[in-house]
């Protein structure tokens, strides 16, 4: 008996860290000591390794067992580390040869039957795994797609604990079925199969401006504002903005796919997202929720899950103003850092926000026989819970007024799908591409302060509108940053080279919400 060594990998965050774990059988009294700075659930792991080993017919060492997680100092926390200690030491007992466990990489819980089990952020782990110089990696069956993902990998799906230590032994590689392509080849613009029937833009009827307003925030990825009385469409209109946006690239692809698998939210049979994510949180949401947290691990919050997609807070007077004003820090950003006692992790946080609120508090429909009863000093309280630093940071607003039966009536006439509005959003994408390559941005909304007044400064002409809002106090100085981001994308809506002051005039009313 001696010390063998295998690997596995820690997750922090979205990011993997290398993990070597080293099992040591000698003698001494009989006992299993677990050391390397763990969690409750990866303290646990000796009484479920234990009897996985026994009820796979295999011998439990009598004898003294330490294992070790390497670094001591990194934190390590949930089951993810299960199999690669089960293997560690069944190689220190010598029922498996050392040599051949030292170099791939085991991922996976252990059942007390001997199983294998899923584990949440298997992608994240595999590439951190790749980083690092892996050739193989053994990961669940259910995993095995997912992991698959990672391009010059050679995935090994394992069932059991027997099946993989008799693959072990026999040191056959036909004896055991390799992944090294995902189950079935992404298609990035074939609609998914899985996915729930497909939204449309042209399902909303007699709101001309606000279909308009969605599809200048689809082209630019800008946030959004929709205030109006209840069944005006705020939340069909919010629904079917991820039908405006462009598929992901696989770059963007395998981002959101680590995020939703360390959440633990991958849809069964779906191991590689293609299209924007939608997260629309309830009202009740806590700030951990939202932004992300937790006391033991810490879990991405739905704005790292909506990660180049859309955040839809419906009803938005409703939250709590200190779960509104927590996202400030990751519109500007793009990212959110929780801070804990046991450290800091930081997640992707690139999304569009919509907001949607009622015009008062009671939401009830006001029509002229039947007036809102809300006082105006109701109303000014229930619009002030969305505080001025928040609405400052919304590039568009609508108001939404009910439509009359004849106006609905008029404006299908001039309905579009989602598919036809999609390509002038795509088209419009590709200018902005084409206009910001070489540089780390994709859409008009990431343009940083100093670009848009540097290179991508406008002429004094089409400034001149914006100017005058600044000298009266309409507008501020974050307020025509965004507005010049918003001509940006009206031009690359036409086709324009530069905006003029039409397109500035037109997105000044779209901030100031009275076009």
């Amino acid at each position: 008996m001696a010390v063998a060594r295998t690997r596995c990998v820690a997750l922090v965050g979205v990011s993997g860290h290398v993990v070597e774990v080293e099992a040591d059988v000698g003698h001494g009294i009989a006992g299993v000591n677990l050391i390397g700075m763990l969690d409750t659930a990866l303290s646990e792991a000796r009484d479920r390794v234990r009897s996985a080993i026994i009820n796979s017919r295999y011998a439990w060492p009598d004898a003294r067992v330490t294992i070790s997680l390497f670094p001591a100092s990194l934190p390590k926390r949930g089951s993810l580390f299960d199999l690669a200690i089960a293997i560690a030491l069944l190689g220190a007992a010598g029922l498996v040869p050392r040599k051949r466990i030292s170099s791939p990489f085991f991922l996976g819980e252990l059942g007390l039957d001997g199983s294998i089990k899923p584990v949440r952020g298997v992608l994240p782990a595999a590439v951190a795994a790749a980083e690092a110089g892996a050739q193989s990696v053994v990961v669940p069956f259910q995993n095995a797609a997912e992991a698959g993902l990672v391009p010059g990998l050679t995935v090994v799906p394992v069932i059991n604990l027997a099946e993989l230590v008799e693959w072990l032994r026999s040191g056959d590689e036909a004896n055991m079925p390799t992944l090294t392509e995902p189950t079935e080849p992404v298609s990035w613009n074939k609609p998914d199969a899985q996915a729930p029937p497909a939204l449309d833009l042209a399902d909303v009827a007699g709101q001309a401006m606000a279909r308009s307003a969605l599809e200048v925030c689809a082209a630019g990825g800008h946030n959004l504002w929709m205030m109006g009385q209840p069944g005006t469409g705020k939340t069909m209109l919010a629904e079917r903005l991820p039908t405006l946006l462009p598929p992901l690239d696989r770059d963007q692809a395998l981002e959101v796919t680590a995020i939703h698998s360390v959440a633990g939210i991958l849809p069964p049979g779906r191991p590689l997202l293609t299209h924007p994510p939608f997260m629309a949180p309830h009202h009740t949401a806590t700030i951990a929720a939202i932004v992300g947290g937790g006391s033991g691990v810490i879990r991405p919050g739905a704005v790292s899950r909506a990660h180049r997609g859309v955040l839809f807070l419906d009803e938005a007077p409703e939250f709590p103003a200190r779960v509104l004003d927590s996202l400030r820090q990751p519109l500007e950003s793009g990212k959110v850092t929780v801070a804990r006692a046991a450290g800091t992790v930081s997640f992707p946080a690139r999304f569009m926000l919509v907001l949607a609120a009622n015009p008062c508090p009671c939401a009830q429909p006001s029509t002229p026989e039947s007036p809102c009863q809300c006082t105006p000093t109701q109303r000014r309280r229930y619009l002030a819970r969305l505080s001025g630093p928040l609405i400052d940071r919304i590039d568009v607003k609508v108001r939404l007024n009910r439509s009359t039966r004849r106006e609905l009536l008029a404006d299908r006439q001039f309905i579009e799908p989602s598919t036809v509005v999609a390509e002038r959003v795509s088209q419009a994408r590709e200018r902005t591409v084409k206009r910001l390559a070489g540089t780390p941005w994709r859409c008009n909304a990431e343009i940083p302060t100093a670009m848009l007044h540097g290179d991508y400064r406008l002429p004094s002409t089409a400034m001149s509108p914006l100017y005058r809002c600044l000298d009266t106090g309409e507008l501020s100085a974050r307020g025509l940053d965004r507005v010049i981001r918003v001509s940006w994308t009206l031009a690359d809506l036409l086709g324009k080279d530069r905006p003029e002051v039409s397109e500035t005039n037109a997105a000044l009313g779209l901030w100031l919400g009275t076009e």
